[in-house]
């Protein structure tokens, strides 16, 4: 053997077990991003690639590529957090789906926003059906509508989404439609009383309808990364993060898709917690499509459990309570009628990444710099994934532009005046979340202005030439010089700061949880005014001599200040050149921690396995107490007995959840939260109670699950 060889053999021999790590990615609509951490939860290694939406795959495997494949042969476990969900909610995109609603009438329908959320009432049945608040059946199912509806849609949705009146009183009519489903047909089903335990049928018939439309994204997400994982070699767990921090595996989040909204807001207050060290802090996390902010004390973010605002939705989803807003390094900036300038919610490709990735569009920009302004210069079409119902439902010029789109952007302009019918089909595609423009962003600006520079600074500045004359000859807004770049981007990058300094003072006065969504938004408007005003108008100290000059500044009456106890802790690729200026703005500290762009991969792996199940019990009359559970009602003479078998279902219910979920052991807490009455004459008035099982656990690890499967093993 030669000499260095025998050298490598004994160092190898000699050397420490390697120490396992655990993988964490994290799949935005901008970049996916990839970290290794040890057993101490400090970052090894760490890797960014751009987010290939056409085939997530591509985007994943660059990301590991920029990992040490040594290191990856020791993961033993992997957990993925994403904001694409919570990207297609906000920017309402989805897959088509079916809703089958038993028992709901049109005034529950119209209040459910269900018609705006899947496009159109084609896919919206109502049958007969339903219970009451009892739990007993209002009339019989329609199962031969049903059947009907099943047989219509099932070729032209990728999932069917159920909801009964009152189903989670007595889910018989949910379970029926579902059996049916599955009898009839191969799509995924989901049933409200699966996902939410609380009253309100318009916000569970959303809830569910959301559920089945990212069905098929996380299905694309998981599949994805389990084929990267093989190709690499990497057998370990694969975990998902939920929106409240918690982790699930594969099957779990497939079926309760939704509650992976949030999933990568959830992951990077963790990530940014961690990374910062600090245990109470605002946290604001900037990525591509949103801004979420949430506000943190003790080391966890505050729950919401009545739902967290995404958007324009609110489903009964448990999450972190995150103020998320369509505000991102991709968002549009455009021209908003009666507003001016305004920035998102929708996402467009960076002219600077476009031009990045198509050098090819930068002839097309240095063209249309010259050429007289058109509202379709700067606007390049690009292909995006499309499930197959989806392309189903395609009519044969969309699915032509479908294909056309296959071999690279297509310029909008260039299509409207050579060929009309195609600019037309990919409008209807970008419409259908199957398509996305570029545009002009805030990424671009911060490219002219240098604070940024990974793209192509060259397209930003044609774009930011472009877009100003739009502006200027089209709608009569800025008064920039012809050919100027800068001052656009100034503009843009100072309305992105006032924008966010007036979202965080919105997140903190919902978190004070003083006044409604609508009057927090009006009331955050004038308080952020007269906090940038105030810090504007700070000078230095001055000598009193006596009366005041005059000319001298106004001392103000009343004063305010932003989050005085609470450090501003900003992650996420673009906070570095935003956050900044917008904590000088508030007069506030900011954090900007080591690996902060990489946060919320480095938070996917910090949770625990948790599942949480509620269970009601009420009084329907004198001497009788009602426990509502997934089998239906039962009664009890007295209310013990009641909570009892209340705590017992849970438990059971909430520590099978956790197992089935990934935990590999399970602790389960019990909290309860009475409704009654205290009297001293009559005694104590018992309405209704809230019984809540918790089961929590660490995620099963490689060598945990090989434990498990000796253990397991025939003798």
């Amino acid at each position: 053997m030669p000499e260095s060889a025998a050298a490598l053999q004994a160092h190898v021999v000699n050397a420490e077990p390697a120490t396992p790590l655990v993988l964490g990615i994290d799949t935005g609509g901008t970049f996916t991003d990839a970290v290794l951490l040890d057993r101490q939860r400090q970052v090894v290694a760490s890797s960014k690639h751009l987010t290939t939406r056409f085939d997530l795959a591509q985007g994943i495997g660059g990301a590991l590529d920029g990992l040490d494949p040594a290191s990856l042969s020791r993961v033993e476990l992997v957990s993925l957090s994403t904001t694409l969900t919570t990207n297609s909610v906000v920017e309402g995109r989805g897959s088509p789906v079916c809703v089958l609603l038993a028992g709901y009438d049109d005034t529950q329908v119209r209040n459910s926003g269900l018609v705006d959320l899947v496009g159109s009432s084609e896919g919206i049945v109502q049958l007969a059906g339903g219970h009451d608040a009892g739990g007993a059946a209002v009339c019989p199912l329609d199962e031969a509508a049903a059947r009907a509806a099943i047989e219509r849609h099932a070729g032209r949705v990728s999932a069917f989404a159920i909801s009964a009146s009152f189903g989670v009183r007595n889910p018989e009519h949910e379970l029926r439609l579902r059996a049916l489903v599955e009898s009839m047909c191969d799509r995924p089903v989901t049933c409200g009383h699966e996902l939410a335990s609380s009253l309100g049928a318009p916000r569970r018939a959303l809830t569910v309808a959301l559920n089945a439309r990212m069905i098929s994204h996380v299905r694309q997400l998981i599949d994805a990364v389990q084929a990267t994982l093989a190709r690499r070699g990497i057998d370990a767990p694969l975990m998902l993060v939920k929106g409240d921090g918690s982790l699930v595996n594969v099957a779990s989040a497939l079926a309760r898709p939704v509650g992976t909204v949030l999933s990568g807001p959830a992951a990077s207050v963790l990530g940014a917690c961690a990374l910062s060290g600090l245990q109470d802090a605002i946290v604001a996390d900037m990525g591509g499509t949103t801004t979420d902010i949430a506000v943190v004390r003790g080391g966890l973010p505050a729950l919401s459990f009545d739902g967290a605002l995404i958007g324009q939705w609110r489903p009964m989803v448990e999450a972190v309570k995150i103020y998320a807003i369509g505000l991102g390094g991709d968002s549009e900036v455009r021209f908003g009628g009666g507003e001016g300038l305004v920035i998102g919610p929708r996402r467009v490709v960076p002219l600077s990444l476009l031009a990045h990735e198509h050098p090819a569009t930068l002839d097309v920009l240095r063209r249309q710099q010259d050429e007289s302004p058109h509202p379709a210069q700067i606007r390049f079409a690009l292909r995006l994934h499309a499930d197959e119902a989806q392309r189903a439902r395609l009519a044969d010029d969309e699915r032509a532009a479908w294909a056309r789109l296959q071999s690279g952007p297509v310029d909008v302009e260039r299509a409207n005046i050579d060929d009309r019918p195609l600019s037309r089909a990919l409008a209807r595609l970008e419409r259908k979340g199957l398509a996305i423009y570029s545009g002009f962003t805030p990424t671009d600006a911060a490219h002219v202005l240098g604070l940024s520079s990974h793209w192509n600074t060259e397209a930003a500045v044609l774009g930011a030439r472009i877009w100003a004359r739009q502006m200027r000859h089209l709608y009569g807004l800025g008064t920039w010089t012809l050919g100027d770049a800068e001052g656009p981007a100034r503009q843009i990058v100072a309305k992105v700061i006032d924008t966010i300094c007036q979202k965080l003072v919105e997140a903190g006065l919902n978190d004070a949880d003083r006044f409604s969504e609508a009057s927090a938004t009006k009331m955050a408007t004038l308080l952020t005014e007269m906090l940038l005003q105030g810090r504007a108008g700070q000078t230095a100290p001055q000598v009193r001599t006596g009366a005041p000059m005059a000319g001298s500044p106004r001392a103000p009456a009343l004063s305010l200040r932003f989050a005085p106890e609470l450090p501003l802790v900003a992650v996420g690729a673009p906070a570095a050149s935003y956050y900044p200026d917008v904590a000088r703005a508030l007069g506030t500290e900011l954090r900007l921690p080591r690996h902060a762009e990489v946060a919320n991969a480095v938070g996917a792996v910090l949770g625990l396995v948790s599942q949480r199940v509620h269970l009601i019990v009420t009084q329907p009359q004198r001497g009788i107490y009602r426990v509502f559970a997934r089998t239906g009602p039962r009664d009890f003479a007295t209310v013990d007995e009641a909570i009892a078998h209340a705590e017992a279902l849970a438990s059971d219910e909430a520590r099978a959840l956790a197992l089935a979920a990934g935990a590999a052991e399970v602790a389960v807490s019990l909290s309860r939260a009475d409704n009654a009455v205290r009297n001293d004459i009559d005694g104590d008035l018992f309405f209704e109670a809230q019984v809540t099982a918790t089961a929590s656990g660490q995620p099963i690890t490689r060598a945990r699950s090989a434990l498990s499967s000796d253990a397991h093993a025939p003798r």
